[in-house]
């Protein structure tokens, strides 16, 4: 390495680096609260829509009745699954990820979009109110037909969280559950300057389409250093053994010995620690209380000894807490979902995220465009 490059800080994975400003949320470090907007996510999961929060993000404040009956229609009316979308999917194998369904999807969206190339104000929001309400169906559409089951139709007398459920499941299900997956998306659906947003932002800031950054941040999504961390949770469950009838204490005891183990062989446990929070993520306790309640509705105490027992295991020998992922992974998996279906649930959720990044990112624009400190060989001829 030459003198020149020794004297260059580099801050790897831009730890620490401040981009740009965001107006669309912060983690308080006073309060440990994730805000939209200013409102506590808590506080949000606790009483209001997943559609009253999409308007919180894209707007900037909750909408008001008109608004949100407004926003409501024109979502309802763009649910039904696309029949291009279909015939694209159809056409990728059933061994593919899930993951790749879902970038494929926003891809033939975004290219049979009229305005795919109209970057005004009031066609990014149209597009991203469309996507928002588009995106149900792949999910739904995908798990069914790697099921071997025939799709569901939308219905435009449900709201987003009931419909979701009933197109990929087919059937309704009780308050208690349709409300946990409403806290779920929630809670998922957007987290400042994280990987998949970047991505989008940088992507948005060569003047690219919207459709094109979203494609891109979920390429970034499906790494599991990043969103398909909750699908890893459940794959470490599955690897300690799933036993529905077996007590919660014996559980706990079996996933308590296997983090033991994997901790002395250094493995990497998905699902703990956050390179944000540094005294637990604050979006935990309202998921975890309810998976709790997910939990009790299905009878599943077994789950909570293994949640139990690697949280325990993990706080004691490296005192890290558990991030969003963690409980999330189990709730989805007593709902009904395949584990592969986890990260696109997250899609459907960060779209809302993503798109008011792409957004502000447009409306204040910088071609974000890094420096590097090259250590390769000094110039050389042939």
């Amino acid at each position: 390495m030459n003198a020149m490059n020794e004297t260059v800080e580099i801050h790897k994975g831009l730890a620490g680096v401040v981009a740009d400003y965001t107006a669309i949320s912060k983690v308080n470090p006073d309060t440990n609260s994730l805000l939209y907007r200013g409102y506590p996510v808590q506080e949000l999961a606790a009483g209001r829509s997943f559609e009253e929060v999409a308007l919180l993000l894209w707007t900037g404040e909750l909408p008001t009745p008109a608004e949100l009956e407004e926003f409501t229609r024109l979502e309802r009316s763009h649910r039904a699954l696309d029949p291009k979308v279909r015939a694209a999917i159809d056409l990728l194998p059933a061994t593919c990820h899930p993951m790749d369904v879902g970038r494929t999807a926003v891809s033939v969206l975004g290219a049979n979009d009229p305005r795919a190339e109209d970057s005004s104000p009031e066609a990014e929001l149209t597009k991203a109110k469309q996507l928002f309400a588009a995106f149900p169906a792949v999910v739904a559409y995908d798990q069914r037909r790697r099921r071997g089951q025939e799709p569901v139709p939308a219905r435009t007398d449900l709201d987003y969280a009931q419909n979701f459920l009933w197109m990929t499941f087919g059937e309704e299900f009780p308050e208690d559950v349709v409300d946990a997956f409403r806290i779920s998306m929630v809670l998922y659906a957007e987290h400042s300057f994280n990987a998949s947003t970047f991505t989008a932002r940088v992507v948005t800031s060569t003047l690219s389409d919207l459709h094109s950054a979203v494609t891109a941040a979920i390429g970034a999504l499906k790494g599991p250093l990043h969103g398909g961390a909750n699908e890893a949770v459940m794959h470490t469950f599955e690897e300690i053994g799933i036993h529905p009838d077996e007590p919660r204490e014996q559980a706990a005891a079996r996933a308590r010995a296997w983090m033991e183990d994997a901790l002395a062989q250094k493995k990497k446990v998905m699902g703990f620690g956050h390179r944000v929070y540094k005294h637990g993520d604050s979006r935990v306790p309202t998921m975890k209380a309810a998976l709790d309640r997910m939990v009790d509705h299905y009878g599943r105490h077994d789950l909570m000894g293994l949640y139990d027992g690697l949280e325990q295991a993990m706080d004691e020998a490296k005192a890290i807490k558990p991030n969003l992922d963690y409980p999330a992974g189990p709730t989805y998996h007593l709902m009904g979902f395949d584990t592969d279906m986890f990260t696109p649930i997250f899609i459907a959720a960060r779209i809302t995220g993503w798109t008011a990044h792409i957004m502000e990112q447009r409306a204040s624009n910088s071609l974000i465009r890094p420096l590097s400190a090259y250590n390769g060989p000094g110039e050389r001829h042939l």
